[in-house]
């Protein structure tokens, strides 16, 4: 068995007994997701352990803007003065519970911030943004250095610096 990241396959990619224990991570890989996709309003990209192809743990990622002043000044003050900066918003980083303990949550967001990085070569991007759904997910993206964001502190940002230093 070989652990794979790739783009959700909605024809291959088995949704139908994804639980993580939330709602509405399940119910978007289940219902949503192909949507997204079909409509590009996101990118799904999901584990399995080939050659099952059941989705272990999945992640979405899609362009976003900043508003400048709702960034820590220690960061903005770098940045050109315009009212909307360019961002990869990291909307959806969820985990099978039957897997918990193996850290593909952390594997997940490596390869999310690695992407991220990749195409902000191509098309700009100052920072990868996720939003926690609870205290729980907060200190995860927090221990991976992501910052809160001044006005909503369950909405989080690291700078691309960031990821380039890692």
């Amino acid at each position: 068995m070989v652990l794979k990241i790739e783009p959700l396959n909605i024809r291959q990619h088995i949704r139908s007994d994804f639980s993580c224990g939330k709602d509405s991570l399940d119910n978007y890989i289940r219902k949503q997701a192909s949507q997204d996709l079909k409509r590009r309003v996101a990118t799904v990209f999901v584990l399995v352990d080939e050659p099952d192809f059941n989705v272990l743990a999945y992640y979405t990622l899609s362009s976003y803007t900043i508003d400048i002043t709702a960034l820590d000044e220690s960061f903005a003050k770098h940045l050109p003065r315009y009212p909307l900066l360019p961002a990869t918003l990291l909307g959806r980083l969820a985990v099978d519970y039957r897997q918990t303990g193996r850290r593909f949550g952390e594997l997940m967001l490596i390869d999310a911030l690695r992407k991220s990085l990749d195409v902000s070569t191509q098309v700009a991007s100052l920072a990868v943004v996720a939003e926690a759904l609870d205290e729980e997910a907060l200190s995860f993206y927090i221990k991976y250095g992501f910052r809160q964001f001044t006005q909503n502190p369950m909405k989080l940002y690291l700078p691309v610096k960031s990821i380039a230093e890692l």
